[in-house]
């Protein structure tokens, strides 16, 4: 199924295709309209495909709506990417069937801790509350320390394996976010090491729901209305924030990589028109929560691994040569340096960023330094976690949004019970065993597809499988295949939908002109994130002036080989928004203003004519390597603000 908006083309109804990697539109037939109207978006089942005679030819099989919608974005990607939108009348009837409250069977083998003031704090847009948190001081030995409770919501103890939310479950693998209790029981001591953890199913009662800027207020002023308000609570916020000090500063010895990038939010009226993009600001109470989760997913994973027991592991690599080669020459011209030689530890990278966290520089060059990190990954097969700097990391404190929580779970409660656990794959669940381009992750995709391949073979030749650890190993493989490449869809997924708000958000803003920064250089042009917009496009090579540019990738700059103007990584430039490409998901902009370098190093300020541009984006040839003129015809369609900057995923929580 294809997802595009229905169109005539001299007479012809086409479907031009959401997803720009379909590089034809697909005919329709006067009896595949159905329904839809001229300019919906529709689902399009492909009756014929393309050959090198002949277009695809499709008839619509559901008519989504219109383009501006409110909502379309997100019908739009779910298709798009293949999220799962909708539940099965079982999912339905299993989770319509679970109790509202704890009922008393659910008490047997469990500690009680309903005497204990948890609290749960989270977002205000917060949609699942799973975790909760206590601290107070104790003596262990005769040293001072800390104990932190975690409690996570026993979402194992209502879905069990073979089960319709099960099976769901593991088809998702992930929660997918769009714009609009088992314990850890630990002992901190006073330079932030783990003296020792227990886990142990519980019960609990969340003495109060607090939201992130609620407990920072309370922190930040003793005397102000919210501390007033919950002064029951504050000698418990008071010690988990110096339990968060405490493992603040071991962080920091331990050489864990700290990127501060800007997170947005788009803030709608009651009928999902955009109003503004702000930053979403962070403040110690997130850092607080984040830390306390790190502790307990930190002993999960020592638990798992100490008890010998198959699992999925949180994995981080270390940066690839080539990636490394590529950082170091744009750092160079940055007048920085990256230490450690051939094999940078963590800590070499959280000098670097406390190098670059003052300069005026920072988010583009924090960005860089993202770029060169490898993607976090689940597998059976520990490797640390190197953005972390964790010799062994796993998840284990969102068990309602993520399956390999969920299945930590399991393992934990199968040790403590001394008994094995061995996950079933479903046959009526797909798993998603997509290939990335290179690295581990391809290397762990191959070998998934192949145990699952031998697996079916096996069975059905009707073979004997082998058992115990032979046999779970592969699952094991296969499963942290799948939740990796089901995470990886959902955040495509997220951030087209975003990709899109702004693109919609910004037509209001045609013809308008803005500040910005350069974020990105290429052969074909300039990539400038907007200040106070927090949007993201491009200047085309065209729009530089009368002049053959060179692009120079170690340096991350264009210059002109007759005038010597240079533009790179950092420029301020001042633009106008000059096209929108909803489709596309692409916003161009026409230099104004800009400060390029002269030959030599002297600032040059230019002024541009602008230059107007509509309809609808041709298929472009490919700039020339190396070298581009501004004077060529080609126009590049604009930038991908879904695709403008690749940055590694650590997947700290």
């Amino acid at each position: 199924v294809v997802i595009g908006r229905l169109l005539n083309e001299n007479g012809v109804l086409i479907v031009a295709p959401e997803d720009k990697r379909i590089g034809h539109d697909i005919l329709i037939p006067p009896k595949g309209q159905g329904n839809a109207k001229l300019g919906q978006v529709v689902s399009v089942e492909i009756i014929d495909y393309p050959d090198s005679y002949r277009q695809a030819v499709g008839r619509v099989v559901e008519v989504l709506g219109e383009i501006d919608d409110p909502g379309m974005e997100i019908e739009i990607a779910v298709r798009k990417y293949g999220v799962p939108h909708e539940f099965s009348a079982a999912v339905n009837k299993e989770a319509n069937a679970l109790p509202d409250t704890v009922q008393q069977s659910d008490l047997e083998g469990r500690v009680d801790l309903r005497d204990v003031p948890l609290v749960t704090i989270d977002g205000a847009d917060a949609r699942d509350f799973d975790d909760a948190v206590y601290c107070e001081p104790v003596m262990y030995g005769k040293s001072k320390a800390w104990r932190l409770i975690v409690a996570i919501a026993d979402v194992s103890h209502y879905v069990k394996p073979g089960h319709p939310l099960d099976d769901e479950g593991l088809l998702r693998a992930t929660s997918v976010y769009f714009p609009s209790c088992m314990v850890c029981d630990s002992v901190v001591d006073a330079n932030g090491v783990v003296l020792a953890y227990q886990f142990y199913p519980a019960v609990m009662h969340s003495a109060q729901r607090f939201t992130y800027d609620t407990v920072w207020e309370i922190l930040s002023n003793s005397k102000g209305p919210e501390a007033t308000r919950f002064a029951q609570f504050r000698p418990l916020l008071t010690n988990l924030y110096s339990l968060y000090k405490i493992l603040l500063e071991a962080r920091h010895k331990r050489g864990a990589i700290e990127f501060e990038t800007t997170e947005t939010q788009i803030i709608s009226n009651e009928l999902g028109k955009i109003l503004r993009i702000e930053p979403r600001l962070r403040n110690d109470a997130h850092r607080l929560i984040e830390e306390c989760m790190l502790t307990a997913n930190v002993c999960a994973a020592d638990f798992i691994e100490k008890n010998k027991h198959l699992s999925l592991y949180r994995v981080h690599g270390e940066p690839s040569e080539e990636k490394l080669v590529t950082l170091r020459q744009v750092l160079r011209t940055s007048g920085l340096s990256l230490g450690g030689g051939e094999k940078p530890k963590p800590k070499d990278f959280a000098k670097l960023m406390r190098e670059i966290k003052d300069r005026p520089d920072a988010n583009m060059l924090q960005s860089v330094v993202l770029r060169a990190m490898q993607q976090a990954m689940y597998q059976p097969d520990n490797e640390g976690h190197f953005g972390l700097a964790y010799p062994a990391y796993s998840h284990f404190t969102s068990p309602i949004r993520r399956y390999p929580d969920l299945l930590t779970h399991r393992v934990i409660k199968a040790i403590l019970a001394k008994k094995p656990y061995t996950p079933v794959l479903p046959p009526k669940v797909p798993l998603n065993l997509t290939l990335p381009r290179k690295g581990k992750g391809r290397e762990n995709a191959v070998n998934a597809k192949k145990s699952h391949q031998d697996a079916k073979d096996a069975s059905a030749k009707g073979a004997r499988l082998p058992k115990g650890a032979n046999a779970a190993l592969p699952i094991w493989g296969q499963l942290g295949v799948h939740c990796s490449s089901n995470e990886r869809r959902a955040d495509e997924a997220s951030r087209d939908v975003e990709a899109w708000l702004k693109c919609y958000y910004m037509r209001d803003h045609l013809g308008q002109e803005y500040a910005g920064t350069v974020t990105g250089v290429a052969s074909f042009g300039l990539f400038v994130q907007l200040e106070n917009l927090f949007v993201e496009g491009m200047i085309h090579v065209t729009e530089l002036g009368g002049d053959y540019f060179q692009y120079d990738e170690a340096r991350q700059e264009l210059r002109g080989e007759r005038t010597g103007i240079r533009y790179r990584l950092g420029d301020r430039v001042h633009v106008l928004v000059s096209r929108v490409d909803l489709d596309a998901r692409k916003i161009e902009f026409s230099l104004v203003k800009s400060v390029g370098l002269e030959p030599g190093g002297t600032t040059n300020r230019r002024q541009i004519i602008l230059a107007s541009d509509t309809g609808r984006p041709n298929k472009k040839a490919a700039p020339k390597k190396g070298r581009t003129s501004s004077k060529e015809p080609q126009k590049h369609a604009g930038v991908n603000v879904n695709a403008a900057k690749s940055a590694g995923n650590l997947g700290a929580n």
